[in-house]
């Protein structure tokens, strides 16, 4: 038992420090790839105030230098790096957050070189853009937490687009289309729940049935009726909601206070998941059932019962997450238009530890990514030390290669549920 617990730990701590040598190469670059290719005296101007004229507290722009700016994000890095390799600093997933903001941080001063950039704004779109990923991060809370592994989340997210923007347009009620996307992700969420937690089919396989079944059904659908009928695919989308006062805080007002109602819900989600799961009973039973099913059922509680619920709830919040896409951003339906942020949410609850705002906070960071690509395709980047601009599909990927580093950074450190993916036979 010593000789394995020594070989893990030695395992451990040479994954470490590879992060380590990884961390101080990136902060090589930023300094390499950036510094000597602003030239002196420029300056990076950042604006901080968003929307019309008077609807927010006016303050002054963020005026940065260049070149200063840069040498100090790059050695920033390497001094983390440094902590990394002697481990004096454990805590990789937190340093690996800490050296992507500062990365992206030194990307953006170069990038707007001689320029200016309306930060605020790409802040807002990027929380709308994690919208549905940390919607679908929670609805993974809720299913693994209990021990279901959700990977019908895409999915979900899909057919609950298509629901809401169908019922939207008929109605011509977009609060009943929310309604019927909830209804729809939860009916898939039984599905696999009855598959997964009553026929103990693997649960890997019973979510990829649910995604190509809800890609396939969704497609043929919009093909056949709503291409036929342009009538059924035109909901409309929610408007903007502004809290009095709070709207009027900078650069934070107009980010988290004049949104709209699927953010607004996703926000309040957020914080009850993360009472419910830590302060009440049913949340203290979930984990019980996550972490050791036998025991939990020993002391009384149901577990199939709890699944099931966990399970449900979990798939209608992969629905309302598919509302983002229609009711929320594009009022109406199209093939494939959820483009796999189902998955990506499941790697923002991975990067968060199983928890809500950990699950949030990592949303964020695609997010950012997601919203990042679209103002740098505006903006016009050029290869560093060349005149030739960046290509387009490097900036599509950016979300994407977001999602790989940060799962390389993980994997092996986020520890799921003990009893993660395993069916329970009452005894």
């Amino acid at each position: 038992m010593s000789v394995a617990i020594r070989d893990i730990s030695r395992a451990v701590l040479q994954r470490e420090r590879a992060m380590g040598l990884l961390f101080a190469l990136l902060g090589l670059a930023i300094i390499a790839l950036f510094g000597p290719s602003a030239e002196p005296g420029q300056q990076a101007t950042f604006v901080l105030n968003f929307g019309q004229a008077g609807k927010t507290t006016p303050i002054p722009n963020l005026v940065l230098p260049v070149r200063g700016t840069i040498y100090f994000l790059g050695l920033l890095t390497l001094f983390l790096a440094g902590f990394q390799l002697v481990r004096a600093f454990k805590a990789t997933s937190l340093i690996l957050g800490l050296i992507i903001f500062l990365s992206i941080l030194a990307f953006l001063v170069w990038v707007t070189r001689g320029k200016s950039f309306n930060l605020t704004a790409m802040l807002g779109h990027m929380l709308l853009r994690g919208a549905p990923i940390a919607l679908g991060a929670l609805s993974g809370i809720w299913c693994e937490r209990s021990a279901v592994i959700n990977i019908a989340i895409e999915g979900m997210m899909l057919s609950g687009a298509f629901a809401s923007v169908v019922v939207g347009s008929i109605t011509g009620n977009l609060y009943l289309g929310m309604l019927a996307a909830l209804l729809t992700g939860g009916i898939l969420a039984a599905l696999l729940a009855v598959l997964s937690i009553r026929f103990q089919v693997d649960q890997i396989v019973s979510g990829t049935v649910i995604n190509i079944f809800a890609a396939g059904a969704t497609s043929f659908l919009t093909a056949r009726v709503l291409v036929e009928n342009q009538a059924l695919n035109a909901s409309g989308t929610f408007r903007p909601i502004a809290i009095p006062l709070l709207s009027r805080i900078p650069v934070l007002g107009p980010i988290f206070f004049e949104t709209n109602i699927i953010i607004y819900s996703m926000l309040f989600l957020v914080v009850v998941t993360h009472i419910i799961l830590f302060y009440t009973r049913w949340g203290l039973r979930s984990r019980a059932v996550g972490e050791h099913p036998l025991a939990a059922d020993t002391l009384g509680i149901n577990v199939f019962r709890t699944r099931y619920m966990n399970v449900i709830i979990g798939g209608m919040i992969a629905g309302l997450g598919g509302t983002y896409f229609t009711l929320g951003s594009a009022g109406r339906f199209d093939e494939l238009m959820t483009a796999g942020k189902g998955f990506i949410g499941l790697a923002a609850m991975i990067f968060g530890k199983w928890t809500p705002f950990g699950g949030f906070a990592s949303s964020l960071i695609f997010g950012f990514a997601d919203s990042l690509q679209v103002k740098l395709g505006i903006l016009g980047v050029n290869i560093p030390y060349t005149a030739e601009p960046l290509p387009s599909e490097i900036l599509l990927m950016a979300p994407y290669l977001a999602t790989m580093i940060v799962l390389a950074g993980v994997v092996g450190r986020a520890i799921p549920p003990a009893a993660d993916g395993q069916p329970y036979e009452k005894q």
